[in-house]
């Protein structure tokens, strides 16, 4: 299809590459590669059939250990591909799911979503591969998934490893607003290319964009606008609220497995910070701050930092993240 620059973008100084409209993809994501063979588990839940895609890669020399990723609101498990190939080459064996609601997997009418679910259903897959002791690396909103699994199922966890989780505050406590599910809705509506570049600019990498960062713009805005556009952005909507809903801010003391935190301290992520009042948008999302403060209250925690990296240093310094956390992985647990 034929793709139009955007003169915003080009008026900030941007590659044209990077003004250039997204192809269109299906609901499930149809059409966009990922870098592995997909499979689906099918399960019930909530009364309904629903299917969750996951990649599970196998290493070439195994070392015994399974790290199992779970990607962030803005993410698919494709968005893992470097991490993947680090840790495959290291002997890990890999497991990638796409989350029900996003991505490749299943995008209901109606969920009832909690990470709680969220949770269940991804122990369900991993029980179905067979796999019962293993690590859990979340990113992002995947890093909230993360801390809830390891309160449910502290006893199959070696490792917890948190990316840049969000959910390091209560942002309803703090005083951003609410936003009702319509409205998460509406604003979902409107996503676009344009949009999620500058965001991701500045979020995501701390300023410094790349030509393969391209691609995870178009897998994200090709979905959102692609032929299941009302029930991708209703999916959207019904997740905002969970996040915004269900802090596990409040249970950091409870952890019992050893918890790694990979932070790049340029990130500035907080949910609603656009609805929040200006006074209070400059306190939000302080990431060194809030690691810092989070890691003295996980009783088994070891904090990594990365002061230049923003919202996904996986992304954006990948040797240098992979090194860090190979390191890390190859100790101990304490």
């Amino acid at each position: 299809m034929s793709r139009r620059l955007s003169p915003t973008l080009l008026a900030l100084g941007l590659p044209a590459a990077m003004a250039a409209e997204s192809p269109l993809y299906g609901p499930e994501l149809e059409g966009f590669d990922y870098p592995h063979p997909v499979n689906h588990f099918a399960f019930e839940s909530q009364g309904q059939s629903l299917q969750m895609a996951y990649m599970d890669v196998q290493p070439a020399e195994p070392n015994g250990h399974t790290l199992v990723l779970l990607h962030g609101k803005n993410f698919c498990a494709a968005t893992w591909e470097g991490s993947i190939a680090a840790l495959t080459k290291a002997g890990y064996r890999v497991v990638a799911p796409d989350q029900i609601g996003f991505c490749k997997s299943s995008k209901p009418e109606h969920y009832q979503y909690s990470f709680q679910q969220l949770a269940a259903n991804t122990r369900a897959l991993l029980e179905s591969l067979g796999i019962q002791r293993y690590s859990v690396m979340g990113h992002s909103m995947g890093g909230m998934l993360a801390t809830r699994f390891a309160l449910l199922y502290p006893q199959q966890l070696e490792r917890l490893v948190l990316v840049n989780p969000i959910g390091l505050e209560d942002w309803k406590a703090v005083g951003v607003p609410y936003r009702t599910v319509d409205e998460w809705y509406a604003r979902e509506l409107k996503t676009s290319a344009e949009g999620i570049r500058t965001y991701q600019l500045g979020t995501y990498y701390a300023g410094q964009w790349r030509p393969e960062f391209d691609r995870w713009v178009e897998m994200q805005a090709g979905l959102f606008q692609g032929p299941g556009k009302p029930r991708v952005a209703w999916n959207s909507a019904l997740t905002y609220d969970m996040i915004y809903t269900q802090p596990v801010y409040y249970e950091f003391e409870q952890l019992k497995v050893p918890t790694l935190l990979l932070i790049g301290e340029k990130d500035n992520t907080a949910i609603g910070k656009d609805a929040a009042p200006p006074e209070l948008r400059p306190r939000l999302g302080d990431y060194p701050r809030l690691a810092r403060e989070a890691a003295k209250r996980m009783p088994r925690a070891t904090l990594q930092t990365f002061a230049e990296l923003g919202h996904s240093p996986q992304i954006q310094a990948p040797e240098r993240f992979h090194e860090a956390l190979l390191q890390q992985l190859a100790k101990p647990a304490e």
